[in-house]
Parts: C-alpha cells; sequence; structure tokens
C-alpha cells in the first residue's frame, strides 16, 4: 500500500523544483532533455529533479553556472517555513 503522508521538506523541495523548471524554460532550455545533456546527466536524473527529488547541493551549483544565476538569485521566491517544533 502507497504511503501518502507527504516527506518532511517535501514542500520546499516542488518550490525548489519549480524554480528549476521555470529557470530552465527562462534560459531557452524548453526541453529538460537538453539541459540534461548539457549539464552530461542521464534525462532520467534531471526529470527528477524537476519532480522534487531531494539531491546534492554540488548540482544545484552545477546547474546555476550553466544557467549564469547566482544561489542567492535562485532561492530568490522560495519560502522556507519556520520549525514547528518547540523546543
Amino acid at each position: 500500500m502507497e504511503n501518502l503522508t507527504p516527506k518532511p521538506n517535501q514542500e520546499e523541495l516542488n518550490a525548489i523544483a519549480l524554480r528549476l523548471k521555470e529557470l530552465r524554460k527562462a534560459k531557452g532550455y524548453s526541453n529538460y532533455e537538453h539541459i540534461a545533456f548539457d549539464l552530461e546527466m542521464s534525462r532520467s536524473a534531471y526529470w527528477r529533479l524537476e519532480t522534487g527529488v531531494n539531491f546534492e547541493l554540488k548540482t544545484l551549483i552545477k546547474i546555476c553556472r550553466l544557467l549564469d544565476v547566482s544561489l542567492e538569485d535562485f532561492f530568490k521566491g522560495i519560502e522556507i517555513p519556520n520549525s514547528k517544533i518547540k523546543i
């Protein structure tokens, strides 16, 4: 049976995935397969990034360099909510 409970941080990962897709298209990559090729990644590996899969920071840095976007500009508009855990 499939677990439908959202994973921790999934909302933030989805926001990052959406930002990746927006920037890719803004830089003229209409198809994710083309950027995957330029990043020397498999198409399926890049597709997973745009679907909200957690990935390494070094991958994000590589993408930002290719798209000529700073990390600061990449994260503009992505909100990370405060922790709900009370200490």
